[in-house]
Formats: structure tokens, sequence, C-alpha cells
């Protein structure tokens, strides 16, 4: 495991959570909820029929001590939980709720916003769609988002920066074509992201082909009114553009290229690409060309925490995503 996720580890057995596993009939979520009691970061919930979920924990020999479940299938479990759901919203009918709660994923979504469980993590089955739509059915945006998005870390070889080898990147996978305000709040959640996950005092750049006005486009529009929105709504947060990418990072670019003072030009931490093009293309350059590491994509700007894995993710991985939404978690609720 990397000296990253080792800390995010260490920081988040400080305050374990109760996290939701959806996927729970799958062998390596059922190996990963193992490893979670393992390290001390969370509680594993397993969603699902109770019986299914603990005949696979028999078959992939699982040692299934800390586990805890929300059983589909028990009857007084939902209809307590039911009742107590619609004592506090009213988001949906009786009928439509127990509806939900069929669906392992919709139901940790549920178990989330009604507070039962502090975060959910699925993804090695559920596609990032499945995921994202069913946070967004259920759970919703945090105020003041428009939308979704994904924010990566990289750990970049050779790159010295104001974190040393480290950028945050967004948006990266999920919103393809922000407007102004999802811009606006893509970078409010990624400046929000890195103070909670890393301590960082975020610096946020957003990208485009144009560092202040060298350029024209209507593209170029949206950035620059993200960049108004962000001042607009969020005034402590340190955000400006349109940058290139050189004035956003490299100190002696952003000396010839910004006239005016700025605290973001030259030693920007968080990059907001324009559009999902950008992100996915940059992210892939670092890892190819750079040789980074990249963690992630967190999920960002819902009204709970939410992990999607790559479905192609090892255990260690997973454990480290887990990890970061737990020290989210904790994060949020000591705001609360």
């Amino acid at each position: 495991m990397s000296g990253f996720m080792q800390t995010m580890v260490e920081r988040a057995a400080r305050a374990p959570k109760r996290i939701a596993l959806p996927e729970a009939v799958s062998e390596p979520v059922l190996k990963l909820a193992e490893a979670m009691v393992a390290a001390g970061v969370a509680t594993p919930v397993l969603v699902g029929a109770k019986n299914e979920v603990q005949s696979k924990i028999v078959a992939a020999g699982v040692e299934a001590e800390g586990f805890d479940y929300f059983d589909i299938t028990d009857e007084d479990l939902l209809e307590k939980f039911v009742q107590d759901y619609l004592s506090r919203f009213d988001n949906f009918s009786p009928k439509a709720l127990r509806r939900r709660i069929a669906d392992p994923l919709l139901c940790a979504m549920l178990l989330a916003k009604a507070g039962v469980v502090d975060g959910v993590a699925a993804g090695k089955e559920l596609s990032t769609g499945e995921v994202v739509a069913a946070a967004m059915q259920i759970v919703g945006l945090a105020s003041g988002v428009e939308s979704p998005s994904g924010l990566g870390i990289a750990d970049i070889p050779g790159f010295d920066g104001p974190e040393g080898s480290m950028l945050a990147l967004a948006d990266c996978a999920i919103t393809a074509q922000p407007s102004a305000e999802e811009l606006a709040g893509i970078a409010i959640a990624s400046a929000d992201t890195v103070s909670t996950l890393l301590g960082w005092e975020p610096r946020v750049a957003l990208l485009a082909f144009s560092t202040c006005g060298s350029a024209e486009h209507e593209s170029l529009d949206v950035v620059r009114r993200a960049v108004e929105l962000v001042h607009e709504q969020r005034p402590d947060i340190a955000c400006d553009g349109e940058f290139q990418l050189d004035a956003a990072i490299v100190p002696a670019a952003a000396a010839h290229k910004v006239s005016r003072e700025s605290d973001v030009a030259g030693r920007a931490n968080v990059l907001v690409f324009p559009n999902l093009h950008a992100g996915n293309i940059g992210v892939k350059l670092v890892q190819i060309f750079g040789g980074a590491n990249a963690y992630g994509p967190v999920l960002q700007g819902f009204a709970a925490p939410v992990c999607d894995f790559s479905r192609s993710a090892p255990l260690e991985e997973m454990l480290g995503n887990v990890a970061m939404l737990v020290v989210r978690a904790a994060s949020a609720g000591e705001g609360e």
C-alpha cells in the first residue's frame, strides 16, 4: 500500500464509521469487509438477503466477526425502517420506499440518507453510472452543488509544487460538459474535499486554453463565469482563472502570463478541467507519461459520503478508498 493510502487508513482508524456495502454477495467485497474490520477503519454493513450473504461468506472463507447486516428480507426490520424514514422524509410513498429497499444499492443509499450508516461504498460489480444514479435518486446533492463530480489525487514523480509531488484534479469522472454553475460547484466541492482529506489550503485554478483573456471563445465565457460564481458563493476559497496549465502550476509562466495579483497563479494545488474530455485525458497523460500514481476518483458533491470503486480495483485500493470515505464522513460529522 502506498504511503498516501496508508496515511488514509491510519486516519480512518482513529474515527471509524459504519459503511454500507450493497454488493454483499461479491467475494472481493466480502474480503474488503474483512480487511475493513482488520484495519479498524469501519464497521461494514452488508446490505442484502442475510441468508444469501452469509452463505457467500462461508464459501469465500471470510472471517465475519465485526460485520453488521441490513437484511432486506426481514419484515420486522423493514417495517421499522419504513416507519422511521417516513417520519423524517416525505420523498417516497410507503409502497415506493419498500420497492427501493428491495434493491441493495438503493437500500444502502436510503440507509445513508437516514443516518443509519455514515457512507456507501460500491462499484466493484456495479458501474459508476449505476452508483451515481442511485446516489442522485436517494441521497441527492449537497447544498449549492449543481452536479456530482469526481476528484483524482495524483502523485507525480519529479513534480515540485506547493504540495510536493501531489496535485488534485477534477472533474475526471462524471460531468461531460459542465455549465458555469456546475463548474463552480465542482471547484467548490474539490476545494472542500482536499481540505478534508489532505489538510491543504486549497488554491483552485480553472483551466482553459487561454490565460486571463489571451483568447476569446464562447467556451471561455463558461470558465470565466464559473470563477465569478465561486467568488460569490464561497469567497473563502482561493480560486482563479481562466488559466492555461503552465500559468496555473509553473511560477515562472505565471509571472510572465498573469499580470494581476493572484493567490493561485503558479501555485495551484487543485486543477479544475473545463470538461470531462480534458479531465479524462489529463489524468491519463500524467499517469502514462509522468508515471503518476492516481488515487480515486473521489465522488463528491453528494449530501452524504459515497465511494465508487473501479471494477478492476485490487483489495488494497478498495480499502484505501473506504478509508478516504471514512475520513470524509468523520469530517462531515464534526461539522454538524
